[in-house]
C-alpha cells in the first residue's frame, strides 16, 4: 500500500483542524443571523399583536353596536305593539261623535224613540270596546285647563277667581290611549 492510500497522522490532524475552524466561524455567523431573525420575528410579533388588538377592538365595537341595534329594535317593537290600536281609534272617534250628536236630537214618536235607543246601544258598545283597549275619555268639564289634554277654542270671562283657568264648557270630547293623547278635548276656558 502506498502512503497516499493511508493518510498519515499529520494529514488527519490537518483535516481535523480545518473543519474546526469552519465550525468556529459558523456559530458567530449564526449568532448574527439568529440575532437578525430574532429582531425580525420580534417585529412581526409586535405587528401581529397590534393588529390583533385592533381587530379585538373592532370586534368589541361591533358587538356593542349589534347589542344597541337589538335594544333599539326591541323598544321600537314594544312601542308598535303598545300603540297598535291608535290609528283605528282615531278613525272610530268621528263615528262616535256623530252618534252622540244623533242622541242629542229630541224625538217625539215611538219609532224615533226606538231608533234613538238603538243608537244609544251602539254608542255604548263602542265606548265599552274603546275602554277595553285602553282608550278613555279625557275628563274636562270643570277641571283646570291642561294644554296637553285640552284645546282651548274660546275663552270667556271668569265669574269668580275659583273659575279662572278652568274649563267651563266641552265642545268636543277628547280621548287618551294609554299615556298618549289621541285627540285633545275642545273646550271653552274661563279667563
Amino acid at each position: 500500500m502506498s502512503k497516499e492510500e493511508f493518510p498519515s497522522e499529520k494529514n488527519l490532524d490537518e483535516k481535523d483542524t480545518a473543519p474546526k475552524k469552519k465550525v468556529e466561524e459558523t456559530p458567530k455567523a449564526n449568532k448574527e443571523t439568529d440575532n437578525k431573525e430574532d429582531q425580525k420575528l420580534a417585529k412581526q410579533i409586535a405587528e401581529l399583536e397590534a393588529k390583533n388588538k385592533e381587530l379585538e377592538d373592532k370586534y368589541l365595537r361591533s358587538e356593542a353596536e349589534i347589542q344597541n341595534m337589538q335594544n333599539r329594535y326591541s323598544k321600537e317593537r314594544a312601542q308598535l305593539i303598545k300603540y297598535e290600536s291608535q290609528s283605528l281609534a282615531k278613525d272610530v272617534l268621528p263615528a262616535m261623535d256623530n252618534l252622540e250628536r244623533a242622541l242629542g236630537v229630541k224625538v217625539d214618536d215611538e219609532a224615533s224613540k226606538q231608533l234613538k235607543k238603538g243608537v244609544q246601544m251602539t254608542l255604548d258598545s263602542l265606548i265599552k270596546a274603546m275602554k277595553d283597549h285602553g282608550i278613555v275619555e279625557i275628563e274636562a268639564d270643570g277641571v283646570e285647563f291642561d294644554p296637553t289634554l285640552h284645546q282651548a277654542v274660546q275663552t270667556v270671562a271668569a265669574e269668580n277667581d275659583d273659575q279662572k283657568d278652568h274649563v267651563v264648557q266641552v265642545l268636543q270630547k277628547g280621548y287618551q290611549y294609554k299615556d298618549r293623547t289621541l285627540r285633545p278635548t275642545m273646550v271653552v276656558v274661563a279667563q
